[in-house]
């Protein structure tokens, strides 16, 4: 087989930045944003409407076979999503860079894995001051692609990692049905009040909940922990295994098990006060507040999350099922005319939540808990997946592996 190279703008149409959105609730044309790619796919749900009256040009509405590069910020700049349907006319905000493949050239989704492939090399084209890292286009088209001459061969490749794409994208399919089941329940008993027996409880006729329920503060449903970013000067406490989330690494699943940075046992150390525990929910409560997510093992946090942790283990599930309807409160309580939504410590401890009997919680916890494991598990899946998936490409590239 005969491999060639070339920059990615010598294989492309286009290389641009998206467009610039006018948000309105209803009827307009979705806008892919950062928050929807992740694992070379797009998660269309966590997409926003723009007005239709705002034009967009025809070359930036998306097409089957582009891929959407992450373009600004520590965290998120170099993650990629191929664009395998369109329900609708769909563009991307200006945060994100349409690949647009020159079919005649190469095949879109070989172009799209190998792009997916340098994640870490886009990551280091960013340029700017910490946090606010910007990928141009005109860099990003430098990128080299390696890839066979025969269009034919580059399909074959794409056709085996996409039989992992596939799988990955079906548990995440999975994933989303099993937290709405969960969710569901949750509104039923605690919202709707049609929890099991609730026709024979007594109702309080002044709070309308039952007798032995109450209503109270998070502070007092577990202990809230801030995180905070052990010294960067100290390059003894990065590059461990101990997962040392950023708000980034919490969206699109209920669990966090890959964080991008990780700390040493050394670093974790250094503030051993801010190590969370497994199944600690965790609420981003700056910059982007409202995503929420569960520590699958031994963690830390940065200082834009607050943590909730439990004395007792059948309150977790409850409490992320409440935080997941917080995001408008917290932008509400952490704008205060502020460009950047910051909610801190005590402002997060004292919002309130109802707070069940115990009985009630461990009911519930025995029901939601088995489908929290059945999460995990195919998070813990994909993680492998997606390890076996970049595995395969350099052996595919190099030969090892024959197609």
């Amino acid at each position: 087989m005969k491999w060639n190279q070339a920059t990615l703008s010598e294989l492309t149409t286009l290389i641009k930045r998206g467009v610039s959105p006018k948000y309105v609730s209803e009827l307009g044309v979705p806008i892919i944003n950062q928050r929807c790619i992740r694992n070379n796919t797009i998660n269309f749900d966590l997409a926003r409407l723009s007005s239709k009256a705002k034009k967009i040009t025809e070359v930036k509405f998306l097409r089957v076979g582009d891929t959407l590069v992450n373009s600004t910020g520590v965290g998120t700049l170099g993650r990629t999503a191929y664009v395998a349907r369109l329900n609708e006319p769909t563009s991307a905000d200006t945060h994100v860079t349409i690949v647009r493949p020159d079919k005649s050239k190469v095949n879109e989704k070989y172009l799209s894995l190998y792009i997916n492939s340098k994640e870490d090399i886009i990551e280091n084209m960013g340029k700017g001051a910490t946090g606010q890292t910007e990928l141009s286009a005109s860099d990003l088209a430098q990128l080299k692609v390696l890839y066979p001459e025969s269009i034919e061969s580059q399909k074959q490749i794409a056709d085996i990692l996409s039989d992992y794409d596939n799988l990955i994208e079906n548990n995440l399919k999975r994933i989303a049905l099993l937290e709405q089941a969960a969710q569901n329940i949750y509104k039923e008993w605690f919202v709707h009040m049609r929890f099991p027996g609730h026709e024979d409880t007594t109702i309080d006729q002044v709070t309308g909940i039952p007798d032995d329920w109450r209503f109270g503060y998070v502070s007092e449903f577990g202990s809230v922990i801030t995180g905070k970013t052990p010294s960067k000067k100290k390059v003894e406490y990065y590059g461990g295994d101990i997962p040392f989330i950023k708000t980034p690494d919490m969206h699109n699943a209920p669990y966090v098990i890959e964080s991008k940075e990780k700390l040493t046992q050394q670093g974790a150390d250094s503030q051993s006060n801010k190590t969370l525990p497994k199944n600690t929910v965790m609420v981003s409560c700056i910059g982007t507040a409202g995503v929420v997510a569960i520590t699958s093992t031994l963690s830390q946090t940065n200082q834009q999350i607050n943590s909730v942790v439990f004395d007792t283990d059948f309150k977790t599930f409850y409490f992320y099922c409440f935080a997941k309807g917080l995001k408008d409160l917290l932008n509400g309580l952490g704008s205060n005319g502020a460009t950047m939504v910051n909610v801190n410590k005590g402002k997060f401890e004292n919002i309130q939540l109802l707070i069940p009997s115990d009985n009630s919680l461990k009911r519930f916890n025995t029901i939601v808990k088995p489908i929290f494991s059945q999460i995990l598990t195919l998070l813990e899946m994909n993680k492998k997946l997606i390890m076996s998936r970049d595995i395969l490409l350099p052996r595919l590239m190099n030969q090892t592996i024959k197609v």
